[in-house]
């Protein structure tokens, strides 16, 4: 159920995202304000495709909230690095767009920011995609339990053998007989020295 589910949560948002995108081919971004947004649509679309992810079961269902560790870790150098060729794309003489290229030029990296402008609709919906991704779920609510209750432990996975005693098992003679009762499978062999 849970893979038809965020079968059709993708199917719906990458459909939310392509109108996102549709959209901003309609605008003009020829001057600042039509520029941004213009990308801040297609950012947009990155983070729904994200988002769809989250909201379709793809993690473990409850509440979002903001991962501060992925978003200090990874996003927030993503979105600098993404910004970086943002702004030496954006049309016009602005400061940030002034100083970005002046920067390019004294890390001697202006080749490649000129060669990556280019692709600006990739940076800024990878910006809306890796913020989506700094969402996750706490998974469901469980019941407090009183420090003074006693705890039972779930046995489904503990009844499930390890690979260990599975080798074992696989590998040990089944059948053997030990003062007139079977071995059970898996018990450990002993031998009688009397």
């Amino acid at each position: 159920m849970v893979g038809l589910t965020r079968a059709t949560t993708t199917l719906l948002a990458a459909a939310v995202a392509g109108l996102l995108i549709w959209i901003a081919t309609q605008v003009n971004d020829h001057t600042v304000g039509g520029f941004w947004a213009v990308y801040g649509l297609i950012a947009g679309a990155g983070l729904v495709m994200a988002l769809s992810q989250l909201l379709g079961g793809w993690t473990k269902w409850g509440w979002p909230r903001l991962s501060v560790a992925f978003f200090l870790i990874a996003f927030v150098p993503i979105a600098v690095a993404a910004l970086w060729i943002v702004l030496a794309a954006e049309p016009g003489n602005g400061w940030f767009h002034r100083h970005v290229l002046a920067w390019s030029s004294d890390l001697h990296i202006s080749g490649l920011v000129n060669d990556l402008k280019e692709y600006v609709a990739v940076f800024a919906f990878g910006i809306g995609l890796v913020f989506g991704f700094t969402f996750d779920t706490t998974g469901p609510r469980r019941k407090a339990v009183p420090a003074d209750a006693e705890v039972v432990p779930d046995r489904r996975a503990a009844d499930e053998p390890v690979t260990a005693e599975r080798e074992e098992v696989d590998a040990a003679p089944r059948g053997r007989f030990r003062g007139g009762r079977r071995d059970p499978v898996g018990a450990p062999r002993t031998t009688d020295r009397s």
